[in-house]
């Protein structure tokens, strides 16, 4: 699972971020000059499925309706499923009645209500949750699916399982010998390794109740709009601090914390950093165009 963020710490162009996993690309967040970023770090926009949208705030989503165009003009043909807090479908809807656009993909707008389970395939879970922001907002979970067990041939070949069975061994099954004897699974693999989970929690005040949401993940995604001098702030506009950030990734016993959200006040993000790795040492800021891999 490889995480690229494609608004600049820096140049403070609006949010978005590309979830990538076994060649398929889920969008978080559509800010403006999104598609613009994803030509710039060749991000093949045909292998994008998903796309999930926090809330509507112009910097999370003014963007959307120019890649959906855009994508109509390439001759997309893979189905998009856009998921978003209402009136977005209302909204996305409108901008294309009103051009008289006809997208040459089919597109399925998804209204969001409330904690759900958003997306559920063979080799990926995602999951929305509530973030505490001024209007409504969410973040979004994903859960790679556990991998298959792990074969071990001598053990398999000792038993005289035929190669034709490995896969379903693979998948959990028992095996039965000719005899009537049950060869049980454990016996002839190995556990498979746990998959890989990441979370974006969106724009938020400092809110334990996001913990159950988060705990235990490999990597969080979490804002800090503001340095910890100005805690009260933050907390009159619905935003995080660099260290509340981090102590939300410590009382969430997560292995990695990324920032971002930075407020255009800031000239230099160095204090960010250094703040959050006071409170949790494996924290990193989230710069434009950097690949963060689980």
């Amino acid at each position: 699972m490889v995480i690229i963020l494609l608004y600049p710490a820096f140049d403070r162009h609006p949010t978005s971020q590309v979830v990538t996993l076994d060649g398929q690309n889920y969008l978080v967040d559509c800010g403006e000059g999104t598609q613009i970023q994803l030509i710039n770090y060749k991000i093949r926009r045909s292998k994008i499925s998903h796309i999930f949208i926090s809330h509507l705030h112009g910097d999370h989503y003014f963007g959307l309706i120019g890649l959906l165009n855009t994508l109509g003009l390439l001759s997309h043909q893979q189905e998009m499923h856009v998921f978003g807090p209402s009136p977005l479908k209302e909204i996305i809807e409108l901008q294309l009645k009103v051009a008289d656009t006809q997208l040459c993909f089919p597109l399925q707008l998804h209204t969001i209500t409330g904690p759900a389970t958003l997306v559920d395939t063979d080799k990926l879970t995602v999951k929305c949750f509530r973030t505490n922001h001024r209007i409504e907002c969410y973040g979004f979970s994903f859960t790679e699916k556990k991998k298959a067990r792990s074969l071990l041939p001598e053990q398999a070949r000792s038993f005289e399982i035929p190669q034709s069975f490995y896969d379903r061994l693979k998948n959990g099954e028992d095996y039965t010998r000719k005899d009537g004897s049950l060869v049980k699974n454990e016996w002839v693999t190995a556990p498979g390794e746990p998959g890989r989970r990441y979370a974006f929690c969106a724009d938020t005040r400092y809110d334990e109740s996001l913990i159950p949401h988060i705990e235990g993940f490999d990597m969080i995604y979490h804002e800090t709009t503001y340095l910890d001098n100005l805690r009260e702030r933050a907390e009159a506009r619905f935003h995080s601090t660099s260290k509340q950030a981090a102590e939300m990734a410590v009382k969430a016993g997560v292995k990695k914390l990324l920032i971002g959200h930075f407020s255009s006040k800031y000239d230099t993000l160095e204090e960010f950093e250094q703040e959050a790795r006071e409170v949790f040492p494996e924290t990193s800021l989230a710069l434009e165009g950097v690949c963060y891999e689980i």
